[in-house]
């Protein structure tokens, strides 16, 4: 009989009623399952690999402590990012200085997620120079955001979220959400558009 991929790959609420019944097997392919995805959503609001893997094992230790009072109609993915990102928020709430975000992807002005060309130009110096000045740039608009819309630009345009699961994460509405992503992404371009014209680019 011809295996399904419902078969070979179990649902995350299969996963947590197995792990909440005692199998550690199936607790620890939710944390091979997720912890990359986390991690980059720490690492990409603290900008710190240190700090990042520490939020990342703390997500997943609160997980743990709170699995046996999940309820599994709920989605554990949408679950385990509110926690990564109050966590993240709480942490860079609490520091005195406030580090620099990487910016490894922004999107294009109809919300599709950009990632820089690995091919095209990459034997262009100048071209390098001109995308690693662009992304600088990207980086520090992004850090002068309020929190608020930096996790919602974050997850929607370098995670890649729907609005719902952004509203999920972030315990919002979705017209929240957009109005958050849309505000974030207008004060990122005036910041952008301000710097130019100090520079006297354009």
């Amino acid at each position: 009989m011809k295996r399904t991929d419902e078969q070979t790959s179990p649902s995350d609420a299969d996963l947590v009623l197995r792990a909440q019944r005692g199998d550690p097997s199936a607790l620890a392919e939710l944390v091979t399952r997720y912890q990359d995805r986390v991690y980059n959503t720490c690492y990409r609001m603290c900008h710190n690999h240190a700090d990042a893997l520490d939020l990342t094992q703390t997500t997943f230790v609160k997980a743990l402590e709170a699995l046996p009072r999940f309820e599994i109609r709920a989605k554990f993915f949408t679950w385990l990012f509110r926690i990564a990102v109050n966590l993240t928020l709480s942490h860079r709430r609490a520091q005195s200085r406030r580090p620099t975000l990487s910016l490894r992807n922004f999107d294009d002005d109809e919300g599709r997620p950009y990632d820089p060309p690995a091919a095209n130009g990459a034997d262009d110096p100048a071209r390098r120079v001109e995308q690693a000045e662009l992304h600088q740039r990207l980086e520090a608009a992004l850090e002068k955001l309020d929190e608020e819309f930096r996790a919602a630009v974050v997850l929607r345009d370098i995670e890649g979220l729907d609005y719902a699961a952004i509203a999920d994460i972030l315990e919002v509405r979705i017209g929240t959400v957009k109005s958050r992503i849309s505000r974030g992404r207008l004060m990122l371009r005036e910041l952008l558009e301000s710097e130019e014209s100090q520079l006297g680019v354009g």
